[in-house]
Parts: C-alpha cells; structure tokens; sequence
C-alpha cells in the first residue's frame, strides 16, 4: 500500500521521478497478495463468519434503536461491514488497475491504448481513483479503531492469535463462535 500511496500522490505533490513502473509492480503484488487471501480463506476459513446478510443487518439496527448491543460471534457486525467495505474498494481498485495495465508497456506485452473507447477509460480512471480513496480511507478507518485502548484486545489477538475468556465473554457470544479451533481457552 505504501508505494502504491507514494506512487500516486508524489507527482502530483511536483516530486518528477518514473513512478509508473513502480506503481504497477506494487499492484500486481498486492493483486498477487489479495488473490492469496482469498483462496486461503475459501479453503481454510469459515466464510460465514465474515460476511453480512441484510436480515442480520436490520436486526441489529432494529436492536440498536431499542438500546441493545446484541454480541455476536467471532466478528461484530462493524468487523463484518468493515471487511465487505474494503473487499468491494480493494477488489475494485485491483480489477481496474489490472485493466490500466494495458495502457502501458511492460516486460509482458505492448501497450495497447485503444483496447477500449474513451469513455470506458474515463470511467476506469474514475472508479480507479475513487476506490482506490475509499480503500485508503478504510484502512486507515481500520488502523484507529485498532489501536483505541478499549479494542486493544483485538489488536493483539491480530498479532498472537488469542483473546482472554473475559474479553470474549465482555465482547462477544461463545455460543456463535464459529470457528474450530478458534475458542479462546
């Protein structure tokens, strides 16, 4: 993400250097990094556990106006809608910069700039920027509400790989957690 950043923002801050190889290396690594999540958590891990559905969603608003904070499983509900945010950017930003790709020259191929019209290319370059702003955003969003004093927990579970029987029973329903192996002990 950081050469990504840099690659992007420091033309525009005057810093003239040849950031396009950089910048495309950088996303075919993170493409290269995503698509390695994503098997791994198809093969490996309860998918369930991340994904919100919408009567799930309306249940917990309908809960929340009444004043309750239901628990929930291993992922609260803001995990949960954290993660299908940064899914839906990421995955946006990597498909439309994989598109651009063709747009210039690398050690795999020519560039082919009239692959698609103009208009399409607007809309990628758009759709490009703009989630690359949001994915950005929600990582950053991701970073505060890790290192808050009261979620701290979770910052270390991230790191070690547990949370203290307090913690989960403070936080969260042992009843619906749904991983094997991921019960706290």
């Amino acid at each position: 993400m950081l050469p990504l950043r840099a690659t992007d923002r420091f033309p525009i801050l005057g810093l003239e250097f040849d950031w396009v190889p950089i910048h495309w290396i950088a996303g075919v690594v993170l493409t290269v990094v995503v698509v390695w999540h994503v098997a791994r958590s198809i093969l490996r891990k309860n998918l369930l556990s991340i994904w919100v559905g919408p009567v799930e969603l309306l249940k917990t608003l309908a809960a929340v106006r009444n004043g309750l904070f239901p628990k929930t499983g291993k992922y609260s509900i803001a995990q949960r809608l954290m993660h299908s945010s940064v899914t839906v950017f990421c995955l946006t930003a990597l498909v439309t910069g994989l598109l651009m790709l063709v747009r210039i020259d690398t050690p795999f191929w020519e560039r082919d700039p009239y692959i698609l019209s103009q208009s399409t290319w607007g809309w990628i370059y758009v759709l490009h920027g703009l989630a690359a702003l949001v994915f950005v955003s929600l990582i950053s969003l991701h970073i505060y509400f890790a290192v808050r004093p009261e979620k701290l927990f979770y910052l270390r579970s991230m790191v070690f790989g547990w949370i203290t029987r307090e913690e989960l029973e403070k936080n969260h329903d042992p009843a619906i957690w749904t991983e094997k192996g991921d019960r706290p002990s």
